[in-house]
């Protein structure tokens, strides 16, 4: 079944559930590393365009143990794991045991897909064979949407839709073109300490997981995530000719939050700012109605599966090694 078709099918069962219970009132989105950065599109969509529900992203853990005090009866949960992690599993039941209605969103089967009431398979990102509109990110976006639509109805709701068509095809040309960039960036910055990860608005989640799982998780390489807004307000203060800066550029309402950044880069940084362009991978290519919604899902795979790996060939660091993931109890 097409992903378009199986989202509708649970939301309409969702919020069928919950009409005699009052009717749906806000969705929380739950899960951990990758996958809590990759809920960020859905998060995003929904705090820019839902008016009837509200919309809240929660790391599990914190979600666990500081349980927000409206989650439930009217809640939609929608849990998100590769394989299961434990503290996501806890998620899912507390969000059930206080009357949520859950969806466990996955790629192997777990205790998560037997906590939740429903679930939705999703391909991963990391795997070049995957359907990269079938991804985490893209499953929770078309969630949103179809939650949007079906609560309020959105206007660009076929626009949307369409995109999931064509977003794989997109993704294929993207790899082409970066490739070859991708090995100059990582020859350039293979000796450096520290890469700074800068993004604004629909881009901001794929920097995040792009320093927290690519570099700092898969190649232990210091990194950190900056707002291209907030870059003004102190981080702008390490800046020099040396300083190593890869900033992704948005298409969308955010994209002269980018370009100011550009601009003051430009001016005191260095050879070592590298800017990763939406415009130039291909989401232009999407209805200017809603590409800004689909950031997400063409730069963390290009992320992933291309600059990541350039870095790793540079550096020689095998990305699937760990220090102490899998390995130390923690």
């Amino acid at each position: 079944m097409k992903l378009v078709q199986e989202v509708k099918q649970v939301i309409a069962q969702v919020l069928d559930e919950k009409e005699a219970l009052g009717g749906l009132a806000n969705v929380v989105w739950v899960a951990a590393g990758g996958s809590n950065g990759g809920n960020y599109p859905a998060q995003y969509f929904m705090e820019h365009e839902a008016t009837a529900l509200t919309s809240h992203a929660y790391t599990s853990n914190e979600f666990v143990r500081i349980t927000p005090k409206f989650v439930g009866k009217n809640t939609l949960a929608v849990v998100v794991s590769m394989r299961g992690t434990a503290e996501t599993i806890e998620a899912a039941r507390v969000a059930k045991q206080l009357g949520a209605a859950t969806i466990a969103v996955y790629v192997d089967e777990s205790e998560l897909t037997e906590v939740c009431d429903y679930k939705i398979r999703y391909d991963s990102l990391a795997v070049d064979e995957s359907d990269m509109s079938r991804t985490n990110s893209a499953v929770v976006l078309a969630l949103a949407l179809e939650l949007v639509h079906q609560t309020e109805g959105y206007e660009h709701y076929d626009d949307a839709m369409g995109c999931f068509d064509i977003i794989d095809p997109i993704y294929r040309k993207a790899v082409a073109y970066c490739t070859p960039l991708a090995r100059e960036w990582a020859e350039l910055n293979a000796d450096k300490p520290t890469i700074n990860v800068m993004g604004s608005g629909p881009a901001f989640g794929a920097a995040y997981v792009f320093s927290i799982c690519n570099v700092q998780e898969m190649l232990q390489i210091d990194s950190v995530t900056t707002n291209c807004c907030e870059f003004f307000h102190g981080p702008f203060e390490v800046l020099d000719k040396r300083t190593s800066v890869f900033l992704l550029v948005s298409v969308g309402r955010s994209r002269a939050n980018d370009e100011r950044a550009i601009s003051f880069l430009d001016t005191y940084g260095g050879r070592r700012v590298y800017l990763l362009d939406a415009k130039e991978i291909g989401l232009n290519d999407l209805p200017d109605t809603v590409s800004e919604y689909f950031n997400h899902l063409i730069f963390s795979p290009i992320l992933n599966n291309v600059y990541m790996r350039a870095l790793s060939a540079v550096t020689h660091k095998d990305y699937m090694t760990r220090r102490y993931m899998w390995k130390v109890q923690y």
